[in-house]
């Protein structure tokens, strides 16, 4: 008995998330208990209410069908394209977070250049704080791994577990996050959620615990990506989870020698017939850009860069995809708004 205590507040102090242990499983991320019940997934008896995530107004969830579409470099770059709107009613600019639920492989931390930032602080009251660059607040299980050594980076820590922990993990990062400012003052405007692919234990936990007020579906051209969308476009449906579009990643890419665009990974034809198949808007179609991959790589996404020798290696692409993105986080904020 005294072994089990001394290792439970050792887990409880050092937050080693890796480590599975019976008793955790109600508390994954190891936080501080909190009053108040946290919310459970509907069993038997009908399903609970949806409640809103704190001091946020507004969820946005990006996510795809198949992974490797580009869905996290979308999610962070129009989350900033959402941080630039100055919509007349707010008379002033949107306050954005992004949330990163995609648990077993965590994307937003490299995206956000802090791969290596320490782990995030608790507020007095247990809840954590994210963590900011760039002037968006940010939070991610990728935060949260403990290091394998000494030198050893973040990245190479696994997280080995099942759909339990998994559910109560999402939960906790949905709800004990503080999102305001230091934990003090005005919260977030939008969250966008980056969310795992598929449709999985993290996609129904968000869809039946949280109001999630739109998503946003993200695709590239082939058949096999467009196949996975029809399934992540019926799974957010049967939780009442409004499609407010779809994007078409890499559509096509232009040279620098000529002005033709060259449909790489097929015509988006396609794209376009499913979309209308299942009444869903294409919010956009973004070329394939080479200092999309660059900034991502550099932790600096692409819409806030302007470097001179960027803009001429990316000829009109860069200045094609900035702008695309732009009109989609004016199209996303009406209708989040209802406008």
């Amino acid at each position: 008995m005294l072994v089990t205590k001394l290792t439970q507040r050792l887990v409880l102090r050092s937050r080693a998330f890796s480590v599975i242990h019976a008793l955790q499983h109600d508390n994954p991320l190891g936080l501080p208990r909190r009053p108040g019940p946290v919310p459970q997934i509907p069993r038997r008896g009908g399903p609970i209410q949806k409640r809103p995530i704190p001091h946020v107004k507004k969820v946005l969830a990006v996510a795809s069908g198949k992974g490797g579409v580009g869905k996290s470099t979308i999610a962070v770059n129009l989350a900033f394209s959402l941080a630039m709107l100055k919509p007349q009613l707010l008379g002033r600019r949107v306050r954005v977070g992004v949330l990163d639920l995609d648990i077993f492989g965590p994307s937003v931390p490299t995206l956000m250049g802090l791969q290596h930032t320490d782990e995030p602080p608790l507020t007095s009251a247990g809840a954590i704080l994210p963590i900011i660059n760039h002037g968006l607040p940010t939070m991610s299980m990728g935060y949260l791994l403990p290091k394998s050594g000494p030198t050893a980076p973040r990245e190479d820590a696994a997280v080995v577990w099942r759909g339990l922990m998994v559910q109560k993990a999402v939960q906790q990062l949905l709800f004990d996050v503080d999102w305001r400012d230091g934990g003090e003052g005005p919260g977030l405007d939008v969250l966008v959620v980056d969310m795992p692919p598929g449709t999985g234990d993290v996609q129904l936990t968000l869809g039946q615990l949280v109001v999630v007020d739109g998503a946003v579906i993200v695709s590239t051209p082939q058949d096999v990506a467009l196949t996975d969308v029809r399934r992540g476009i019926s799974m957010f449906r049967k939780v009442s989870v409004p499609i407010i579009g779809t994007i078409l990643n890499q559509s096509y890419f232009v040279c620098s020698s000529c002005t033709t665009p060259h449909y790489l990974f097929g015509s988006p034809t396609a794209f376009h017939t499913v979309a209308k198949s299942l009444d869903v808007p294409v919010l956009g179609e973004l070329p394939l850009v080479k200092g999309v991959s660059v900034g991502g790589d550099n932790g600096v996404p692409y819409v806030l860069t302007s470097s001179k020798e960027q803009a001429e290696d990316d000829s009109a692409n860069g200045a094609a995809w900035r702008n695309i993105m732009q009109e989609m986080a004016g199209t996303v904020w009406q209708a989040l708004e209802g406008e």
